[in-house]
């Protein structure tokens, strides 16, 4: 069948509706208010976005004065990332503290509480949940943000989750598709490239997706990893066979038979950026089966939407592109908002503001039996920190400092890195220890399995000072040292609350 050429008008709008933009500032800019009103349907938030929930809800408001059936779209997984409380941790546990408590029912009500919030602020699409696979224990960009290394448990977890967060009216997006959990690269600085056979997808990465498209999830994150065993060129982002053919086709020929919203991982990482640049890249996406191009991590101006813009008018005038494939894309898009219209029209669920640590509680471990007390006076928190992956972010702050000061006032925090390891751990271990005195010191760390440097800091340490609390904050992967040894499974605001009050035997 020829292709037809829809009117300049068209064209360019349904360019506009498949790009999710983000921007910066606290309020909207006027040249994102004038391509709303020029057909485009999506804008995404980040924390560079939000001060609290009163601004952030007037800034909702505001755009969609200009679009009344706007996606608004945000990167909200509580835990370790964390749009919403981006300057102060999250109130909710990560997935792989939910995972550790293996309660769906806990997992959907979280997932129902931050929906609501979500919902009360003016989101109508949350890239969230992660249903990756930890198989890799390495892996540098995913650890915490899985429900955990088992597909069958990482499947129920993300059902229930996904069930819980569309209840409260905002569509979930369950990523990273086909799977991020067996990767030892993180998409953000290169191209990941993921070795298991078809046979092995099917059995491990493919499982939790299975399970979010039957839990009715609205969309679908695709990942910028290669994957030989699909397609031996392209990264799934853009790649026919990952996308029309795995997630599209029907179960019976091989396919996850999914017929909502695919959205691609940012486009500007460098997975793609770096070798296709972001317009060959987004129009490349488009034909290989997505619907929306995520853009605005690092890319938030004017300039970047025009450009991405041009470039897929310019692909469908060129042949490159079918203008049908561009127009079905547009027509998913606005399908969701007008989905998120109906499902946030209603009465939203009742509040529930302590689930989030109450679950935290119940995925915290006390992981050695030495013996210890609880902790009753001024304490050296010492902070052993890894470079925070760009999905996280700098800004958020994590540790046990500002909660053990709460609990215990007079205690000191410094913090310890690669570069101060680097350099000596005899020198990091004497710094240490005379910041310390005669206090006790509580080590906190973050996948300490993943971090030699910190593995023979945190030994120098318990060498010099065997009565050393330690809490592991990452994937509890190490074997456990300390007294006590705890694992909070995440860095989150209530992970900490959690951890300390076990440390000081007091609620917090």
């Amino acid at each position: 069948m020829a292709t037809v050429i829809r009117s300049a008008d068209t064209l360019t709008r349904d360019a506009l509706a498949v790009l999710q933009p983000g921007f910066t500032g606290t309020t909207a800019p006027d040249w994102l208010l004038r391509r709303l009103d020029e057909g485009l349907v999506s804008v995404a938030l980040f924390g560079r976005n939000v001060r609290g929930p009163e601004q952030l809800a007037a800034l909702c408001g505001q755009l969609r004065g200009a679009r009344e059936d706007l996606l608004v779209a945000i990167d909200e997984e509580g835990g370790d990332v964390t749009r919403l409380e981006v300057r102060t941790g999250s109130s909710f546990p990560g997935n792989l503290a939910l995972g550790a408590v293996d309660d769906t029912a806990l997992t959907r009500d979280v997932a129902r509480e931050l929906g609501r919030r979500l919902a009360d602020c003016g989101i109508t699409l949350n890239w969230a949940p992660s249903a990756d696979v930890n198989s890799n224990p390495g892996n540098p960009v995913i650890g915490v943000r899985s429900f955990g290394a088992d597909p069958h448990l990482v499947a129920r977890h993300t059902a229930a989750y996904i069930d819980g967060l569309q209840s409260a009216g905002v569509a979930a997006c369950a990523k990273h598709f086909p799977g991020h959990g067996d990767t030892a690269v993180d998409s953000h600085h290169d191209l990941p490239r993921v070795t298991a056979d078809l046979a092995t997808l099917q059995e491990r990465e493919l499982v939790p997706f299975r399970a979010a498209i039957a839990a009715g999830t609205r969309a679908v994150m695709s990942a910028h990893l290669l994957l030989p065993a699909v397609d031996t060129e392209r990264p799934a982002t853009l790649s026919p066979a990952a996308l029309n053919g795995l997630l599209r086709a029907p179960a019976g020929e091989g396919g996850l038979g999914f017929d909502g919203l695919i959205v691609t991982d940012g486009i500007e990482m460098r997975a793609i950026s770096a070798t296709y640049g972001i317009e060959r890249g987004s129009v490349l996406a488009l034909a290989a089966g997505a619907d929306a191009i995520c853009v605005g991590g690092g890319l938030a101006d004017e300039d970047t939407v025009l450009r991405l813009r041009d470039a897929l008018v310019r692909a469908v005038r060129e042949g490159e592109l079918p203008a049908e494939r561009l127009a079905d894309a547009a027509a998913r898009v606005r399908t969701l908002a007008q989905w998120t219209r109906v499902a946030g029209a209603g009465e939203g669920p009742e509040p529930a503001p302590g689930i989030g640590l109450a679950a935290a509680r119940r995925a915290l471990r006390l992981t050695s039996t030495a013996p210890h007390e609880p902790l009753t006076g001024p304490v050296h928190v010492a902070a052993f920190t890894p470079l925070a992956n760009i999905a996280v972010g700098d800004e958020t702050p994590w540790g046990l400092a500002a909660e053990l000061t709460r609990l215990l006032p007079g205690t000191t925090t410094a913090t310890y890195t690669a570069d101060q390891a680097a350099a000596g751990v005899p020198a990091l271990l004497d710094t240490l220890l005379t910041a310390a005195g005669e206090r006790p010191v509580v080590a906190v760390v973050r996948d300490l399995h993943r971090h030699p440097w910190m593995a023979d800091a945190l030994h120098a340490l318990l060498t010099a000072r065997p009565r050393t609390a330690v809490v592991e904050m990452g994937v509890p992967q190490a074997p456990p040292r300390g007294a006590p040894h705890l694992a909070t499974h995440g860095a989150a605001r209530v992970c900490a609350q959690a951890a300390a009050e076990a440390l000081t035997a007091r609620p917090a």
